[in-house]
């Protein structure tokens, strides 16, 4: 017996169609979900991936600014670093590497400023500072560095750059035994610090020292071969000894580092002359004087070619506007009133010789120490010098625009051994031989 399908209800009816509906509602809310969070997982990887392009963008510019500093192309490095946001760009090590560029363009008052920030900004930090203290030294800042130096050792006296601080502070008031003790402490505390090797090499020259300063620069290119400043010592110790031709190749080799030097270039063309080649020794010093148009060590020594090649009216000229950068330098204007007594006008070497006397009545004050190397000079007016030397490192006159010390930290400048004595007996000459006219 067949019985009739049952009928659902209509209640049932209604249940099973209420239930429908709430199953694809949920099923709707869940696919709004899932598109909300599909959404903010595109946001998310956009915006991380535009987050990390930014990043790397500025690693990017960082890196490519150091390459340019190590390479010495240090206006191009500051150019790239200056582009950065200012919350990177105020950042320690960037700044530090700013400053490193300005000292490295002789820049000192410059680099002063960005180191001092960089201090005020990060007082806790070490590197760089070593380079901060050779800035103070260059710019005779000795309160500050004294400062810096206390400020150091207080911080950490394990790391290099404090012993180096400390020397530079003590190598400022002369103490030069005390600097020395403290650049070997330094390379105790770091054997493989290659600026303390330099710092202690250029020491040792300033005490007259020689195989200990050719030993200390050797050290620093067995850390770091590429470390110029080390080349440039060997050069300067081979120029004192006379060794000429060993001196322009350890020049030449700090040139291949840094070729952007024209300190460097300036004492090529000084070792090219000592080797009688006055005309590319002059070539030299253009290409120095092109680089840096107002460099005053590289004009001198141009005029003093200039003046050794007979060649008056050029070399006064060249006086002339080396007096308009520096001065008040007392040797600028003796070597004027050689020309001019060369020329023949006495009354205006007489004038510019008593200039000379007025600007350096001592004749050899406390930062004045090595004159015109005779070699400039020719046989008669060496012989009237007789006290003049050869340059040296090391023995700076701050009038000048220092340019290295310890960047390399012996940037020579122009110094002056002639005494007042023989000032006045320049003057007296030209006196006596005018009565006697």
């Amino acid at each position: 017996m067949k019985f009739p399908t049952k009928i659902p209800n209509r209640k049932t009816k209604c249940k099973t169609n209420k239930t429908t509906s709430n199953s694809n509602l949920n099923e709707s809310l869940d696919i709004m979900r899932l598109d909300q969070m599909c959404s903010k997982h595109r946001l998310c990887k956009h915006t991380f991936g535009l987050f990390s392009d930014s990043i790397m963008s500025i690693l990017r510019d960082m890196g490519r600014a150091f390459l340019l500093l190590c390479s010495y192309s240090c206006k191009e490095a500051i150019a790239v670093l200056s582009s950065l946001p200012p919350h990177h760009y105020a950042t320690g090590w960037v700044l530090c590497t700013i400053g490193r560029a300005h000292f490295e363009l002789a820049d000192y008052t410059q680099a002063e400023r960005i180191f001092s920030e960089v201090r005020r900004i990060e007082s806790y930090r070490e590197e760089g500072m070593e380079i901060y203290s050779t800035t103070l030294w260059h710019l005779q800042k000795d309160v500050a560095l004294s400062a810096l130096s206390k400020e150091m050792t207080d911080m950490d006296r394990n790391c290099p750059q404090t012993w180096c601080v400390a020397g530079n502070c003590f190598s400022l008031q002369r103490e030069h035994d005390i600097a020395i003790k403290f650049f070997q402490r330094a390379i105790q505390v770091e054997p493989g610090f290659a600026y303390a090797y330099t710092l202690l090499g250029h020491e040792f020259v300033l005490t007259e020292e020689l195989d200990r300063a050719l030993a200390c620069f050797r050290n620093a290119i067995r850390v770091n071969n590429r470390h110029y400043n080390a080349w440039y010592g060997l050069g300067m110790i081979y120029y004192k000894q006379e060794k000429f031709n060993l001196a322009e190749i350890h020049f030449k080799k700090a040139l291949s580092i840094n070729p952007q030097s024209s300190v460097l270039l300036c004492h090529i063309g000084v070792v090219q002359h000592a080797l009688k080649k006055s005309d590319v020794a002059l070539e030299t010093l253009n290409k120095a004087i092109s680089i840096d148009p107002k460099n005053p060590l590289c004009k001198f020594h141009r005029a003093s070619i200039l003046f050794s090649n007979d060649k008056y009216k050029a070399a006064l000229q060249e006086l002339e506007e080396l007096k308009q950068i520096v001065p008040k330098e007392s040797l600028v204007y003796f070597l004027i009133g050689k020309v001019y007594k060369k020329l023949g006008q006495t009354h205006l070497a007489l004038m510019n010789f008593s200039w000379a006397m007025d600007l350096d009545p001592k004749g050899a004050n406390n930062q004045i120490k090595e004159a015109i190397d005779k070699r400039y000079l020719p046989d008669d007016e060496g012989t009237e010098l007789g006290g003049m030397g050869g340059l040296e490192p090391g023995k700076l006159n701050h009038s000048f625009v220092v340019q290295g010390r310890r960047k390399w930290r012996t940037q020579t400048t122009l110094s002056f051994r002639q005494t007042t004595a023989t000032t006045f007996c320049e003057m007296f000459f030209i006196l006596f031989t005018q009565n006697k006219q």
